[in-house]
């Protein structure tokens, strides 16, 4: 992009020098051509390939996305099953090699034992018993192998298992005995759903009411403008403790997942329609859409097809930025009681396990969930980010 301006520049000079003809044929390099000839989207495509953090977070959130359609086979325990013999077990260390052979992926037998001065219970590794890590098994040879896929059929594929007879923690067992890494894998699905679907949710309300009160102008703009005023007056974060505390808690676990979710996108969308509001007010003085309004065009058809794509990639760049929010939202919720409940698992049901600091202390494990709550947000960030510079790809 930069050797195209200073093309730009140089041409100019020789323009305002007498030295150029305009009237001449231009001679145009492949890649001037490339640019001068693609059109808007191409143009934000080629700019946000530049933002290398950018293109590595999207490529990153296609795969966590893509994954939670396969949460049950990734996993390799049942998100549920519950090993009763191994009560807070630490994580097991992967290895490679055993008594200078490699064996492949492996992880070694735990010994338990029972510390009764301490109470709690003492992991030891049985450095005589390597356990060989399996990929891609589908036999039931090991608890916690059966699931129902999607909640539809009962299977029991695997692409990761541990040894016939034996087990694999990776990042250890929660007070229970559940395996933590199957839990989180499978806690994803819930976890970044609510975000799509609230976005969603929000998406709609904030270019409808903002596209409203920014074409008709007037009282209506006047009564959005304090609606939304009022809304954003609350905090947040009791506003949102409030409302899922108002849900019954005879409740099923899936109206409870559709009113967090129903909350946290009727809650996000001032800010968006306060921006779709405020790009209308200046777009519909535009010659397109008071042409379009002399044909005779319905308001709706002006707003829907000539003002909302005139800026359509920065809406998509602020939904983009909207989503860790209600991922975050989510998370604080079931964290503090209020939101998502068992048997529903999310990552912020799997952090409520972790309040007790005492817990904490002893087995810092129960912290896990937490990582993934970090990467997503942070690859949010970074996509957003590189959105917003190519949504105005001529800067």
């Amino acid at each position: 992009m930069t050797d195209l301006a200073n093309g730009d520049q140089e041409l100019r000079h020789f323009v305002n020098k007498g030295k150029f003809d305009p009237h001449q044929a231009v001679t145009l390099t492949p890649e001037q051509e490339k640019y001068y000839l693609a059109s808007q989207w191409r143009l934000m495509w080629m700019k946000f390939k530049r933002h290398k953090l950018a293109l590595i977070s999207g490529i990153y959130l296609v795969l966590v996305y893509l994954s939670i359609t396969v949460s049950e086979v990734l996993a390799p325990y049942s998100f549920s099953h519950r090993h009763t013999d191994f009560l807070y077990a630490p994580p097991q260390e992967l290895n490679f090699f055993h008594e200078g052979e490699f064996l492949g992926p492996f992880v070694y037998k735990y010994d338990v034992e029972l510390d009764l001065e301490n109470l709690r219970w003492v992991y030891s590794e049985d450095k005589t018993a390597p356990m060989p890590i399996r990929f891609f098994c589908t036999s039931n040879d090991y608890d916690g192998a059966e699931y129902k896929f999607w909640g539809l059929w009962e299977t029991s594929f695997h692409v990761v298992c541990p040894a016939e007879g034996g087990h694999f923690f990776f990042l250890g067992t929660d007070r229970l005995g559940r395996d933590i890494q199957s839990r989180i894998i499978q806690g994803a699905r819930i976890s970044l759903t609510v975000g799509l679907i609230g976005i969603t949710i929000s998406f709609v309300l904030g270019m409808v009411i903002g596209g409203v009160a920014g074409y008709y102008g007037g009282w209506i703009d006047s009564i959005v403008q304090r609606i939304i005023e009022v809304i954003r007056s609350f905090p947040a974060l009791p506003l949102w403790m409030a409302l899922s505390a108002a849900m019954p808690v005879t409740w099923s676990p899936i109206l409870v997942f559709m009113g967090i979710t129903v909350i946290l996108g009727l809650l996000d969308w001032p800010g968006l329609a306060r921006a779709v509001r405020s790009k209308l007010l200046a777009l519909r003085e535009e010659d397109f859409a008071v042409a379009a309004q002399l044909m005779g065009a319905k308001p709706s058809r002006i707003i829907g097809k000539h003002l909302m794509p005139s800026f359509m990639s920065h809406l998509i760049a602020s939904a983009t930025l909207a989503i860790p929010s209600m991922i975050l939202g989510e998370t604080a919720l079931s964290f503090l009681g209020l939101g998502l409940r068992p048997p529903i698992t999310s990552w912020g049901v799997l952090l409520n396990e972790a309040q007790n600091f005492n817990a904490v202390a002893l087995y810092p494990w129960l912290l896990w969930p937490a990582v993934p709550v970090i990467m997503v947000v942070l690859a949010f960030q970074f996509l957003g980010d590189g959105l917003r510079d190519a949504a105005d790809p001529y800067k």
